[in-house]
Protein backbone atom coordinates (compact mmCIF):
# COMPACT_ATOMS: atom_id res chain seq x y z
CA UNK A 1 0.00 0.00 0.00
CA UNK A 2 1.23 3.67 -0.99
CA UNK A 3 -1.21 6.37 -0.38
CA UNK A 4 -0.27 10.35 -0.33
CA UNK A 5 -2.13 9.44 3.77
CA UNK A 6 -0.64 6.56 5.36
CA UNK A 7 -1.86 4.04 8.63
CA UNK A 8 -2.14 4.63 11.14
CA UNK A 9 -4.44 8.11 10.93
CA UNK A 10 -5.82 9.35 14.12
CA UNK A 11 -9.46 10.46 13.55
CA UNK A 12 -10.43 14.17 14.17
CA UNK A 13 -12.53 14.16 17.22
CA UNK A 14 -15.21 16.61 18.85
CA UNK A 15 -15.86 18.20 22.10
CA UNK A 16 -19.44 18.61 23.71
CA UNK A 17 -21.12 21.68 23.84
CA UNK A 18 -24.65 22.76 24.72
CA UNK A 19 -26.42 24.16 21.84
CA UNK A 20 -25.47 23.73 18.01
CA UNK A 21 -23.12 26.35 16.93
CA UNK A 22 -23.90 28.39 13.56
CA UNK A 23 -22.46 28.91 10.64
CA UNK A 24 -21.35 25.66 10.56
CA UNK A 25 -21.33 22.46 8.24
CA UNK A 26 -23.76 20.08 10.11
CA UNK A 27 -23.95 16.08 10.12
CA UNK A 28 -25.62 13.28 12.34
CA UNK A 29 -23.39 11.57 14.97
CA UNK A 30 -23.36 7.93 14.15
CA UNK A 31 -23.45 5.47 17.07
CA UNK A 32 -21.17 3.11 15.54
CA UNK A 33 -16.89 2.08 15.05
CA UNK A 34 -15.23 5.24 13.78
CA UNK A 35 -13.05 4.08 11.22
CA UNK A 36 -10.51 5.41 8.78
CA UNK A 37 -10.29 3.25 5.11
CA UNK A 38 -7.51 2.90 3.27
CA UNK A 39 -8.36 1.31 -0.15
CA UNK A 40 -5.51 1.33 -2.92
CA UNK A 41 -6.23 -1.40 -5.50
CA UNK A 42 -7.36 -3.99 -4.26
CA UNK A 43 -5.61 -3.50 -0.84
CA UNK A 44 -7.91 -2.10 1.72
CA UNK A 45 -7.23 -2.03 5.56
CA UNK A 46 -9.78 -0.71 7.89
CA UNK A 47 -8.47 1.22 11.11
CA UNK A 48 -10.24 1.92 14.42
CA UNK A 49 -10.17 5.07 16.39
CA UNK A 50 -7.00 3.78 18.08
CA UNK A 51 -5.11 2.94 15.31
CA UNK A 52 -5.53 -0.72 15.55
CA UNK A 53 -7.16 -2.94 12.48
CA UNK A 54 -10.46 -3.33 11.90
CA UNK A 55 -9.82 -5.38 8.87
CA UNK A 56 -10.28 -9.07 9.78
CA UNK A 57 -13.84 -8.57 11.81
CA UNK A 58 -16.23 -6.89 8.51
CA UNK A 59 -14.53 -9.11 5.29
CA UNK A 60 -17.93 -8.24 3.89
CA UNK A 61 -17.28 -4.50 4.29
CA UNK A 62 -13.97 -5.07 2.88
CA UNK A 63 -15.24 -6.37 -0.52
CA UNK A 64 -17.71 -3.97 -0.69
CA UNK A 65 -15.23 -1.31 0.01
CA UNK A 66 -13.15 -2.72 -2.73
CA UNK A 67 -16.15 -2.15 -5.28
CA UNK A 68 -17.67 0.82 -4.31
CA UNK A 69 -15.21 3.35 -3.45
CA UNK A 70 -12.22 5.16 -5.59
CA UNK A 71 -9.61 3.12 -6.51
CA UNK A 72 -6.90 5.26 -4.31
CA UNK A 73 -8.51 6.84 -1.25
CA UNK A 74 -8.40 7.31 2.30
CA UNK A 75 -11.82 7.87 4.05
CA UNK A 76 -13.11 9.22 7.30
CA UNK A 77 -16.20 7.01 8.33
CA UNK A 78 -18.25 5.10 10.95
CA UNK A 79 -19.21 1.44 10.70
CA UNK A 80 -22.48 0.58 11.79
CA UNK A 81 -24.65 -2.26 11.77
CA UNK A 82 -28.96 -1.38 11.08
CA UNK A 83 -31.88 -3.42 12.46
CA UNK A 84 -35.31 -3.31 12.48
CA UNK A 85 -34.70 0.52 11.12
CA UNK A 86 -32.38 1.40 14.11
CA UNK A 87 -28.58 1.30 14.70
CA UNK A 88 -27.59 -1.37 16.50
CA UNK A 89 -24.32 -1.24 18.61
CA UNK A 90 -25.04 -4.26 20.15
CA UNK A 91 -25.00 -6.60 17.29
CA UNK A 92 -21.96 -4.20 16.26
CA UNK A 93 -19.65 -5.27 19.39
CA UNK A 94 -20.48 -8.95 18.58
CA UNK A 95 -18.74 -8.58 15.70
CA UNK A 96 -15.11 -8.04 16.85
CA UNK A 97 -14.91 -11.88 17.46
CA UNK A 98 -11.62 -13.71 17.59
CA UNK A 99 -13.07 -16.68 15.75
CA UNK A 100 -12.39 -16.33 11.92
CA UNK A 101 -15.39 -18.90 11.81
CA UNK A 102 -17.88 -16.58 14.45
CA UNK A 103 -16.69 -13.85 12.26
CA UNK A 104 -17.56 -15.00 8.71
CA UNK A 105 -20.99 -16.28 10.16
CA UNK A 106 -21.62 -12.98 11.83
CA UNK A 107 -20.77 -11.15 8.69
CA UNK A 108 -23.62 -13.00 7.10
CA UNK A 109 -26.25 -12.44 9.80
CA UNK A 110 -25.61 -9.11 10.76
CA UNK A 111 -23.78 -7.17 7.78
CA UNK A 112 -22.75 -4.01 7.97
CA UNK A 113 -22.53 -0.89 6.21
CA UNK A 114 -20.04 2.17 5.84
CA UNK A 115 -21.15 5.77 6.09
CA UNK A 116 -18.28 8.20 4.62
CA UNK A 117 -18.30 11.40 6.16
CA UNK A 118 -14.64 13.13 5.11
CA UNK A 119 -11.83 12.37 2.63
CA UNK A 120 -8.66 12.63 3.90
CA UNK A 121 -6.81 11.45 0.46
CA UNK A 122 -7.92 10.93 -3.42
CA UNK A 123 -5.22 9.05 -5.91
CA UNK A 124 -1.99 10.87 -5.47
CA UNK A 125 -3.14 13.81 -3.47
CA UNK A 126 -3.28 14.26 0.45
CA UNK A 127 -6.43 16.63 1.21
CA UNK A 128 -5.59 17.20 5.33
CA UNK A 129 -4.72 20.71 4.45
CA UNK A 130 -7.64 21.27 2.76
CA UNK A 131 -10.73 23.23 4.10
CA UNK A 132 -13.40 20.77 4.89
CA UNK A 133 -16.25 22.44 2.72
CA UNK A 134 -13.85 21.47 -0.63
CA UNK A 135 -13.14 18.16 1.16
CA UNK A 136 -17.04 17.64 0.96
CA UNK A 137 -17.63 18.40 -2.54
CA UNK A 138 -14.77 16.20 -3.20
CA UNK A 139 -16.21 13.13 -1.08
CA UNK A 140 -19.51 14.00 -2.83
CA UNK A 141 -18.39 13.53 -6.30
CA UNK A 142 -15.99 11.02 -5.22
CA UNK A 143 -18.77 8.47 -3.87
CA UNK A 144 -21.76 9.88 -6.54
CA UNK A 145 -24.24 7.06 -7.08
CA UNK A 146 -22.28 4.70 -4.29
CA UNK A 147 -24.83 1.88 -3.04
CA UNK A 148 -25.31 0.10 0.39
CA UNK A 149 -23.47 -1.11 2.19
CA UNK A 150 -21.17 2.29 1.35
CA UNK A 151 -23.06 5.54 2.19
CA UNK A 152 -22.32 9.17 2.07
CA UNK A 153 -23.22 10.89 5.22
CA UNK A 154 -26.00 13.64 5.30
CA UNK A 155 -24.35 17.25 5.12
CA UNK A 156 -25.93 20.63 5.83
CA UNK A 157 -25.04 24.48 6.23
CA UNK A 158 -28.64 25.41 7.22
CA UNK A 159 -28.61 25.45 11.14
CA UNK A 160 -32.54 24.73 11.32
CA UNK A 161 -32.45 21.62 9.16
CA UNK A 162 -30.01 20.70 11.80
CA UNK A 163 -32.03 21.05 14.91
CA UNK A 164 -34.75 19.35 12.65
CA UNK A 165 -32.00 16.18 12.31
CA UNK A 166 -31.55 16.67 15.98
CA UNK A 167 -34.56 15.77 17.47
CA UNK A 168 -36.05 13.41 14.92
CA UNK A 169 -32.72 10.91 14.08
CA UNK A 170 -32.47 9.93 17.74
CA UNK A 171 -35.80 8.26 17.00
CA UNK A 172 -33.44 6.07 14.68
CA UNK A 173 -30.54 5.08 17.08
CA UNK A 174 -28.56 8.38 16.21
CA UNK A 175 -26.08 10.17 18.97
CA UNK A 176 -27.05 13.96 18.74
CA UNK A 177 -25.27 16.58 15.63
CA UNK A 178 -21.87 17.26 14.72
CA UNK A 179 -20.55 21.22 13.68
CA UNK A 180 -17.69 21.12 11.74
CA UNK A 181 -16.24 24.19 10.76
CA UNK A 182 -15.99 24.97 7.29
CA UNK A 183 -12.71 26.08 6.64
CA UNK A 184 -11.22 23.34 9.31
CA UNK A 185 -8.27 21.06 7.76
CA UNK A 186 -8.52 17.70 9.08
CA UNK A 187 -6.53 17.75 12.90
CA UNK A 188 -5.70 14.44 13.60
CA UNK A 189 -6.64 13.20 17.33
CA UNK A 190 -7.35 17.12 18.18
CA UNK A 191 -10.87 17.93 19.76
CA UNK A 192 -11.20 20.50 16.65
CA UNK A 193 -15.56 19.99 15.79
CA UNK A 194 -18.49 20.13 18.22
CA UNK A 195 -20.86 17.26 19.30
CA UNK A 196 -23.97 18.45 20.58
CA UNK A 197 -25.92 15.27 22.49
CA UNK A 198 -29.00 14.53 23.83
CA UNK A 199 -29.32 14.47 27.50
CA UNK A 200 -31.98 13.42 30.01
CA UNK A 201 -32.44 12.61 33.41
CA UNK A 202 -33.56 9.18 35.73
CA UNK A 203 -33.34 8.43 39.14
CA UNK A 204 -31.66 5.43 39.80
CA UNK A 205 -30.41 3.17 42.62
CA UNK A 206 -27.10 3.38 43.47
CA UNK A 207 -26.27 -0.80 44.59
CA UNK A 208 -22.63 -0.73 44.67
CA UNK A 209 -19.49 0.80 43.57
CA UNK A 210 -15.91 -0.17 41.94
CA UNK A 211 -12.77 0.72 43.08
CA UNK A 212 -10.88 3.27 41.20
CA UNK A 213 -7.54 1.98 39.62
CA UNK A 214 -5.25 4.56 41.88
CA UNK A 215 -6.75 2.89 45.59
CA UNK A 216 -9.38 2.41 47.56
CA UNK A 217 -11.80 5.27 46.56
CA UNK A 218 -14.51 5.04 44.09
CA UNK A 219 -14.29 4.40 40.81
CA UNK A 220 -17.46 3.97 39.37
CA UNK A 221 -21.23 3.64 41.11
CA UNK A 222 -23.55 1.05 39.77
CA UNK A 223 -26.91 1.90 38.75
CA UNK A 224 -30.28 -0.01 38.73
CA UNK A 225 -33.56 0.36 37.72
CA UNK A 226 -36.21 -2.46 38.57
CA UNK A 227 -38.38 -4.29 35.65
CA UNK A 228 -42.23 -4.59 35.40
CA UNK A 229 -41.78 -7.83 37.58
CA UNK A 230 -39.66 -5.99 40.27
CA UNK A 231 -36.06 -7.23 39.44
CA UNK A 232 -33.34 -4.86 39.76
CA UNK A 233 -31.62 -4.58 36.60
CA UNK A 234 -27.68 -3.58 36.50
CA UNK A 235 -28.28 -0.25 33.15
CA UNK A 236 -24.64 1.25 33.68
CA UNK A 237 -22.35 3.13 35.78
CA UNK A 238 -21.78 6.94 36.88
CA UNK A 239 -18.05 7.13 37.13
CA UNK A 240 -16.66 11.26 36.25
CA UNK A 241 -16.01 12.03 39.91
CA UNK A 242 -12.78 14.66 41.12
CA UNK A 243 -10.32 12.70 43.30
CA UNK A 244 -11.66 14.19 46.46
CA UNK A 245 -15.24 13.31 46.05
CA UNK A 246 -14.48 9.88 45.25
CA UNK A 247 -13.15 9.18 48.59
CA UNK A 248 -15.73 10.95 50.06
CA UNK A 249 -18.08 8.82 48.33
CA UNK A 250 -16.70 5.89 50.36
CA UNK A 251 -17.60 7.25 53.67
CA UNK A 252 -21.11 8.30 52.08
CA UNK A 253 -21.59 4.94 51.20
CA UNK A 254 -20.10 2.69 54.19
CA UNK A 255 -23.52 2.30 56.29
CA UNK A 256 -25.03 1.09 53.08
CA UNK A 257 -21.69 -1.62 52.38
CA UNK A 258 -22.30 -5.47 52.52
CA UNK A 259 -20.06 -8.30 53.85
CA UNK A 260 -20.91 -9.91 50.98
CA UNK A 261 -22.74 -10.33 47.62
CA UNK A 262 -25.23 -12.93 49.28
CA UNK A 263 -28.88 -11.61 49.50
CA UNK A 264 -28.02 -8.89 47.24
CA UNK A 265 -30.42 -8.48 43.78
CA UNK A 266 -26.75 -9.09 41.92
CA UNK A 267 -26.00 -12.03 44.03
CA UNK A 268 -25.21 -14.33 40.65
CA UNK A 269 -22.88 -11.78 39.03
CA UNK A 270 -20.21 -14.21 39.31
CA UNK A 271 -22.20 -16.62 37.36
CA UNK A 272 -21.82 -16.71 33.53
CA UNK A 273 -24.85 -18.38 33.09
CA UNK A 274 -26.87 -15.81 35.10
CA UNK A 275 -26.24 -12.94 32.61
CA UNK A 276 -28.22 -14.68 30.09
CA UNK A 277 -31.62 -14.17 32.03
CA UNK A 278 -30.83 -11.13 33.97
CA UNK A 279 -28.48 -7.33 33.40
CA UNK A 280 -26.08 -7.77 36.25
CA UNK A 281 -22.22 -6.14 36.65
CA UNK A 282 -19.09 -7.70 35.19
CA UNK A 283 -20.56 -9.79 32.87
CA UNK A 284 -17.71 -11.14 31.14
CA UNK A 285 -16.86 -9.83 27.41
CA UNK A 286 -13.89 -10.21 24.91
CA UNK A 287 -13.74 -6.08 25.57
CA UNK A 288 -12.55 -6.68 29.38
CA UNK A 289 -9.89 -9.16 29.16
CA UNK A 290 -8.38 -9.78 32.18
CA UNK A 291 -9.85 -6.48 33.89
CA UNK A 292 -10.76 -6.86 37.70
CA UNK A 293 -14.67 -6.36 37.94
CA UNK A 294 -14.94 -7.03 41.25
CA UNK A 295 -17.39 -4.53 42.98
CA UNK A 296 -18.41 -3.91 46.42
CA UNK A 297 -21.92 -4.55 46.59
CA UNK A 298 -24.28 -1.75 49.02
CA UNK A 299 -27.68 -2.61 49.93
CA UNK A 300 -30.10 -0.84 47.63
CA UNK A 301 -31.66 2.23 49.16
CA UNK A 302 -30.10 5.18 48.30
CA UNK A 303 -31.34 6.79 45.16
CA UNK A 304 -29.91 9.17 42.55
CA UNK A 305 -30.21 11.53 39.65
CA UNK A 306 -28.14 10.67 36.61
CA UNK A 307 -27.90 12.20 33.65
CA UNK A 308 -28.03 10.17 30.22
CA UNK A 309 -28.12 10.88 26.41
CA UNK A 310 -29.87 7.68 25.65
CA UNK A 311 -30.76 3.71 26.16
CA UNK A 312 -29.37 0.99 24.21
CA UNK A 313 -32.03 -1.32 23.28
CA UNK A 314 -34.08 0.03 25.72
CA UNK A 315 -32.35 -1.64 28.62
CA UNK A 316 -29.14 0.12 29.94
CA UNK A 317 -27.25 3.62 29.38
CA UNK A 318 -25.66 3.02 26.23
CA UNK A 319 -22.87 5.54 28.09
CA UNK A 320 -21.19 6.52 31.10
CA UNK A 321 -24.60 8.71 33.30
CA UNK A 322 -23.48 11.68 34.52
CA UNK A 323 -24.05 12.14 38.66
CA UNK A 324 -26.43 15.04 39.17
CA UNK A 325 -27.87 14.83 43.06
CA UNK A 326 -28.72 12.72 46.01
CA UNK A 327 -32.39 11.97 46.07
CA UNK A 328 -33.69 11.06 49.44
CA UNK A 329 -36.90 12.14 48.50
CA UNK A 330 -37.41 8.90 46.14
CA UNK A 331 -37.32 5.15 46.73
CA UNK A 332 -35.92 2.57 45.75
CA UNK A 333 -38.88 0.89 44.90
CA UNK A 334 -40.10 3.91 42.48
CA UNK A 335 -37.20 4.24 40.09
CA UNK A 336 -38.42 1.73 37.08
CA UNK A 337 -37.93 1.90 33.09
CA UNK A 338 -41.03 3.42 32.86
CA UNK A 339 -40.02 6.64 34.01
CA UNK A 340 -37.31 6.93 31.06
CA UNK A 341 -38.45 8.72 27.45
CA UNK A 342 -38.34 7.00 24.45
CA UNK A 343 -37.98 8.84 21.22
CA UNK A 344 -40.20 8.66 18.35
CA UNK A 345 -39.47 5.62 16.32
CA UNK A 346 -37.05 7.60 12.87
CA UNK A 347 -36.71 4.82 10.18
CA UNK A 348 -32.96 5.13 9.31
CA UNK A 349 -33.58 4.42 5.64
CA UNK A 350 -34.87 7.55 5.44
CA UNK A 351 -31.18 8.99 6.42
CA UNK A 352 -29.35 6.95 4.51
CA UNK A 353 -31.95 6.76 1.35
CA UNK A 354 -30.95 10.55 0.56
CA UNK A 355 -27.02 10.30 1.59
CA UNK A 356 -25.63 10.60 -1.38
CA UNK A 357 -26.63 13.94 -2.36
CA UNK A 358 -24.46 16.82 -0.77
CA UNK A 359 -26.70 19.23 0.57
CA UNK A 360 -29.98 18.66 2.52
Amino acid sequence: MDLPVMPPVKPMLAKSVAGIPPGMQYEAKWDGFRAIVFRDGDEVEVGSRTGKPLTRYFPELVAALRERVPERCVLDGEIVIAREGRLDFDALTERIHPADSRVHTLAERTPASFVAFDLLALADKALLDVPLSDRRELLVRALAGVTPPVHVAPATTDVEVARRWFEEYEGAGLDGVIAKPLTLGYLQDERAMFKIKHERTADVVVAGYRFHKSGPVVGSLLLGLHDDRGVLQHVGVSAAFPMKRRAELVEELEPLRMADAAGHPWAAWGDEAAHETARLPGAPSRWSGKKDLSWVPLRPERVAEVAYDHMENGARFRHTARFRRWRPDRTPESCTYTQLEEPVRYDLSEILGTAPSGEH
